[in-house]
């Protein structure tokens, strides 16, 4: 059985072509700067890598992009999409989804409505899932939800000091986000270290274009950064974080902003590129940094205050720790 795994960030569509019968990874990729411009990296196991810069506007661009990369007759691992049995797709807000589930038009019709609190993921999210039954009807799409390994949270932890009934009529609660990434690294995090995660305190820092931090205490998650959305928390590449919520009503009553205005601020105009003024790429600002532009240096330094004051507030959280660990683009390679 062959499942092509899909990963559509904010700007961004990772894959993975995995074969479960050999238990091998055939080939995988990142299609980056989606909606900025364009590159793609490919990698088919034991052959050269390929990389190419062309032009993704959207996400649809960039998955047809990756099905003939997979089919490629000197590139690919696969000589028809026919050969590929169910695609996985990693999906943000699960909303009421408490685990992965088999997607069909409901799914997708209940992903759909909770797009107003998930704007940048979620259309990317569907846009997977519309282009890969389109391209290969028939075949089993599976969405994995990140908010799922959040579940565990106590009400005090989840729930936010505003009327009880907001959480009761409209779910308004954190969620957590990036679930899938914090459940794998600590789990190999407890494998590393050679404990069950059920005797470990870890807090584990998935920090990318979209970054958010996880506390985990006896095997479950007690804290995370993100909340009712995936914009709260540490600065990100262009989201804000948190923020006191009267700037917000400021926005709106003061400087004659619309809700949308404001939101499109928050979500995409904001974070490393709103602070630096030059782009939401941590590269290109480390870069910028580096070479003496001040604003660039601001934001780097406001992340990394972010992040020592997430952790910090972790640990006494959880009377200590045991394990760190750092994932994701930024985490992994900064």
């Amino acid at each position: 059985m062959k499942i092509l795994v899909i990963n559509a960030g904010s700007s961004s569509l990772k894959y993975q072509l995995l074969d479960m019968d050999s238990n091998k990874l055939l080939a995988k990729g990142n299609c980056e700067c989606i909606g900025t411009g364009g590159i793609v990296t490919h990698k088919k196991t034991g052959a050269t890598p390929y990389r190419a810069e062309p032009d993704f506007p959207t996400h649809e661009e960039a998955l047809a992009e990756v099905l003939r990369l997979l089919t490629d007759p000197e590139l690919g691992v696969i000589a028809d999409v026919s050969e590929i049995d169910a695609v996985g797709h990693r999906v943000v807000h699960g909303g009421k989804y408490k685990e992965s589930t088999l997607i069909d038009d409901e799914v997708i019709s209940y992903l759909e409505s909770i797009v107003p609190i998930n704007p940048l993921h979620g259309p990317a999210a569907i846009i997977g899932m519309r282009g890969c039954i389109k391209l290969m009807p028939g075949k089993p799409q599976v969405a994995v939800f990140d908010t799922a390994f959040h579940a565990t949270m106590e009400k005090e932890a989840f729930l936010y000091p505003i009327p009880y009934e907001m959480y009761e009529k409209y779910a308004i609660r954190r969620y957590g986000f990036h679930g899938t990434s914090h459940r794998y690294v600590s789990k190999r995090a407890a494998e590393l270290v050679g404990k069950p995660m059920e005797d470990l305190k870890i807090v584990t820092c998935h920090l990318g274009n979209g970054s958010s931090i996880a506390a985990e205490m006896n095997g479950k998650v007690i804290d995370t950064s993100m909340g009712f959305t995936p914009l709260a928390g540490i600065p990100m590449g262009t989201r804000c974080g948190d923020i006191d919520p009267s700037v917000v009503t400021y926005m709106l009553n003061n400087l004659g902003m619309t809700g949308k205005e404001v939101d499109d601020l928050m979500n995409r105009k904001s974070g490393l590129l709103g602070v630096s003024g030059l782009s939401n790429d941590f590269r290109t600002v480390v870069a910028a940094a580096k070479e003496g532009h001040e604003r660039a240096q601001l934001a780097f330094n406001l992340l990394k205050h972010g992040i020592k004051k997430t952790i910090g507030s972790y640990v006494a959280e959880m009377n200590g720790i045991d394990v760190l660990v750092f994932t994701a683009g930024i985490g992994e390679n900064q």
